[in-house]
């Protein structure tokens, strides 16, 4: 599994833009990519911000995820609409979530250069406080 919690601040008046895109992102992610378990986003109390909750079967069904055409037209825009993002890895707990608990993995043999660039870029943190609690 590879699960993330992204921190998103939009720049101001262009969030609008940033739903219409991300809504587009979400049909296209769910109906092509089988590797996808959860992609949600959600408004945040403070102006401007929002949260993305993405889980996927592996590491790999991300980079898939990271390095689709899809994802890649967005991020084409990501510069004029994102202000600040920050993507946690967020690992899950055995016996109260239905997710299964990370798993870092490297890039495939014989990956793309994309999908290398974001396997060292996005590489699945793991603190070291929760290998004491993981089952």
């Amino acid at each position: 599994m590879a699960t993330i919690l992204a921190h998103i601040q939009i720049k101001p008046g262009r969030e609008a833009r940033f739903e219409e895109l991300q809504s587009s992102l979400w049909r296209t992610t769910h109906a092509t990519e089988p590797g996808t378990t959860r992609y949600e986003f959600f408004r945040g109390e403070k102006e401007g911000s929002y949260y993305g909750f993405l889980s996927f079967k592996d590491f790999q069904a991300f980079l898939v995820h990271q390095s689709s055409d899809a994802h890649e037209d967005f991020g084409a825009e990501f510069g004029d609409l994102v202000q600040n993002i920050e993507i946690e890895w967020v690992d899950a707990v055995k016996g109260a979530n239905a997710l299964a608990q990370n798993e870092p993995q490297d890039a495939p043999p014989g990956a793309s250069e994309l999908v290398q660039k974001y396997a060292k870029s996005y590489a699945i943190r793991m603190a070291d406080w929760w290998s004491a609690l993981r089952n």
